[in-house]
Formats: C-alpha cells, structure tokens, sequence
C-alpha cells in the first residue's frame, strides 16, 4: 500500500514537473519567435498591416492612397495588393527627403511581383526626382536599386541589380554607407535576402524634394536606362508587405535580422526561412 502510495506520488510529480517544461518550453519558443522585429529606430516604416500607409515610426509619415488597392495576407502580418493605377504618395520631410545632406541611409523593402518580366518599369520606392534620388524597382525580371546625385557632385548614380522571378516573396534594400560629397568607391550597396549583392561608386545624397512614391512615380526619378520622367507613371503590380527607412547604414547583423527570420503572423506565430517562405508561395 505505502509503495503504490509513493509511485503515485512519483508519477504525479513527475506529470506535474513534465507539465511545467512543456509550458517553459513553449513559453520560451513564443518570446523567441515573437522577438523578430525591425533595428529600432527607423526614420520612416509602413507595415500595411492594418490596410492604410499610416507611418509606423514617430514622424507621422502617413500616406495617401491613390485607387483603391486591398489589404491581403503577407508575410509579416498583412500586406498591400496593388494594380495599375494604385499607388501611395508619401508626405515630404525633413528627415527623410527635403532636410540637411544624408551620409547614410538605408532603405528595405519586401515585395511579391505578379509579372516580374514586363518591359515597363515597376516601381515599389521612389524618392526623389531626376538630378537627386532614389529608386528601388522592377525591370524584365530584375530588381534594382538606384542613387543619384548629379548637383555640384557629379554623382550620375549607381545602379545594381538582382535577377528576380515572378509570384515569389523577396526582401531587397540599398544602403548609402559613410559617404561624402566625392564619388568614392563602395559606398552604395545592395542587398537581397539577407547577403550582399554588390557594392558600387557613391556620395553623400543632398535634399532631393520631389515627390516621393510607393508603387509608382509620385514625380520624376531616374532610371539605369536615364529614363523616369513622368507623373504617376511606372505602377508595381503584386503585393509590397513594408517599406522602412533609416537615416543610418544598417550593420550586417541589422540587415540580417531584418531580412531574414521574418515573424509570420495571422494567429498562431512561428518563425521559418527565406527558402521555405519562397517555395510556399511558388
């Protein structure tokens, strides 16, 4: 009797104690999968995950949509559905467009392409317009990233590029790194997915107050083919989950960290890879 007694005891001691590590265990696995998030402090960041371009960072640089383009499931919460002719004009700003000279930037975008072979451009980000800017967009299959600052610097921009494939989930940025107002090496890179495609010749970027757009044109960029002039014109068709600016060249690490362990999020939350993530949405 004393001996069931105490294996009893044993065993529900030991379902209890097994009970506890289960939950510790799931407990850690959600504080760890629940702590992706972008580097802190960005200077400009829209999730779309509540179906508008209100800006997420504390500038208040919330957008006004142009057409009517629709809230969808992304990969990190919700994303932006848009067709010809829809689009998002973003507010001017000191710190990110019309203010001082910018050593450092960084700019990351998160996109699904329906047609990525089109002839036409496709823009997902512009800022901008022909002598001074930036451009991050879509050309027959390939996405690039653009700079420019021809003014008193000669800087007649840096354009790398990145083969892409049509209804598949990338993340790309362009990264001005400690650059001044002399054209120097390697101080414009691109990066996609988490690794760096290439870095090229840049300088610093100097207030370029032209309008600046998601999904199309808002008002004249520039292009590697010394193209862009326009107004709303050259509009992304597919989905773009987030757009974030930094006034600052993100390390590595940063970069990583923001491309890659993506926290995806309707409901339950778990962390996959950039690989897995591509071949669901094939």
């Amino acid at each position: 009797m004393v001996h069931r007694l105490l294996t009893d005891r044993i065993g529900w001691f030991s379902s209890i104690s097994l009970f506890h590590i289960v939950v510790l265990i799931m407990f850690l696995t959600f504080i760890t999968l629940d702590a992706y998030a972008v580097p802190s402090r960005p200077d400009a960041y829209w999730t779309f995950d509540d179906g508008t371009a209100r800006d997420s960072s504390n500038r208040r640089l919330h957008g006004t949509i142009i057409g009517k383009p629709t809230s969808v499931k992304g990969i990190s919460g919700n994303a932006m559905k848009f067709v010809g002719g829809q689009g998002i004009k973003i507010p001017d700003s000191r710190g990110i467009n019309t203010g001082g000279t910018f050593a450092n930037r960084t700019v990351g975008a998160l996109f699904y392409c329906e047609n990525a072979g089109q002839s036409s451009k496709q823009v997902i980000f512009e800022a901008g317009g022909i002598t001074k800017g930036l451009a991050i967009y879509v050309h027959k299959n390939r996405v690039y990233v653009g700079a420019w600052n021809v003014p008193g610097i000669n800087w007649n921009g840096a354009y790398i590029f990145s083969t892409i494939k049509s209804k598949r989930w990338y993340y790309v940025a362009l990264v001005i790194r400690r650059a001044t107002n002399k054209v120097q090496s390697d101080k414009f890179e691109m990066w996609m997915d988490g690794r760096l495609i290439e870095k090229e010749r840049g300088a610093y970027l100097q207030a370029h107050g032209q309008d600046i757009g998601i999904a199309h044109v808002s008002q004249h960029t520039k292009y590697h083919d010394d193209t862009g002039r326009g107004r709303d014109v050259d509009w992304f068709e597919g989905l773009i989950d987030e757009i974030v600016i930094y006034n600052r060249a993100l390390s590595e690490a940063d970069l990583t960290s923001l491309m890659n362990p993506l926290n995806v999020e309707p409901q339950g939350k778990y962390t996959t890879t950039w690989g897995n993530l591509k071949d669901a949405y094939r």
